[in-house]
């Protein structure tokens, strides 16, 4: 099984809102649709499951063009954020409803539901209301309605997004064993390039309506095509800086250069974009060559074990994020140290050339 889009656009209004994407997702493995909030994701999959028209550009399922075809006739499922349960129906009903519409005969549609429950935990809740259910609970219900109904397509968007941290996590370690060896194609749309990351298989990177990398989600991460796909897949957000090569010296506008060395150490002399994830930029220095930097603390935040700092070096602002608690105060100068090996090389116009 294999959902195919060519070519697929999306208007409104006359403007592209989707440009022209072209994907093959497969069963096996999640399909993640990353990129930030109105990037794209949630258009895509309407398009993708018959919700919205497609304005150029065909969908098929597993051989089939179903670009014409209802909803209804292409047999997907839809799982939002917000918890679509039907409020008058007890967790039984709910989970059976697609089932019943499909006109599944009683003893097969009982066990389908069964299964479901029982994966889902919701054995003891089934003839419980969604009012009576926690929110992760009424989720889980959705889920549920989505497993039992054996659809050739499972579309997730940001289904965790409205549950609390103990939940999230909870549910996100669960869901590629739910839908492992259900023959699905599953497409699970997210913000979070952490949430990709743990569920892995293939990630597309969306930005403006466009899809800017598709692949395996590791390699796409090592390896970014371009500074959008880069930055998309970067929570605290990657520092992006002009740079110009020089024989073999790379120099910041703030005054801060060092050796080019590895695949960058061949570039042209000129002006590149050097892009570099916040955890290779430290307050402390842990290689030989790093790179000393001196700039002003704007913000700083503690999550967990971590601390971060968002500072201004020259005309760009920066952000470290490093393990431990570090004494930063708002509006001192601090000292941080960048791996000058862990940065990306962009030419001009976003492509990667190092």
């Amino acid at each position: 099984m294999a959902l195919e889009l060519k070519q697929v656009t999306k208007r409104v209004g006359g403007a592209l809102h989707i440009k022209p994407v072209t994907l093959t997702l497969e069963t096996g493995h999640f399909n993640v649709l990353l990129g930030a909030t109105g990037s794209g994701k949630t258009s895509l999959i309407k398009l993708m499951a018959g919700l919205d028209p497609i304005a150029e550009g065909s969908v098929i399922m597993d051989g089939q063009d179903v670009t014409r075809l209802s909803t209804q006739k292409r047999k997907i499922s839809l799982v939002h954020q917000f918890f679509i349960n039907y409020p008058h129906m007890t967790v039984r009903e709910n989970i059976a409803s697609p089932l019943k519409v499909a006109g599944m005969a009683k003893s097969e549609l009982e066990g389908r539901v069964e299964e479901a429950a029982s994966l889902l935990q919701l054995g003891p809740m089934l003839d419980r209301r969604p009012h009576e259910l926690s929110g992760g609970q009424q989720q889980r219900c959705a889920l549920a309605r989505a497993i039992a109904k054996e659809s050739r397509a499972v579309f997730l968007d940001e289904p965790l997004a409205n549950l609390d941290y103990k939940l999230r996590e909870e549910l996100r370690a669960q869901l590629p064993e739910l839908f492992a060896g259900r023959g699905a194609v599953v497409v699970y749309a997210t913000s979070e390039p952490e949430e990709a990351l743990m569920l892995g298989g293939e990630t597309a990177l969306m930005n403006d309506g466009s899809v800017t990398q598709f692949g395996k989600t590791a390699d796409i991460y090592r390896n970014p095509a371009n500074v959008q796909a880069a930055a998309v897949f970067s929570d605290p957000p990657i520092n992006t800086a002009p740079v110009v090569k020089q024989g073999d010296q790379v120099r910041l506008n703030a005054g801060v250069s060092w050796s080019a060395s590895g695949a960058a150490a061949g570039l042209a002399d000129g002006d590149y974009i050097i892009a570099i994830r916040p955890h290779h930029v430290l307050p402390v220095s842990t290689e030989a060559t790093s790179v000393h930097m001196s700039g002003r603390v704007q913000v700083t935040e503690l999550t967990g074990s971590e601390s971060s700092a968002h500072f201004e070096m020259g005309q760009g602002s920066w952000v470290s994020l490093s393990h431990g608690v570090h004494p930063y105060e708002v509006g001192e100068l601090h000292d941080f140290h960048m791996n000058p090996s862990e940065c990306y090389f962009f030419a001009p116009d976003g492509t990667r050339v190092a």
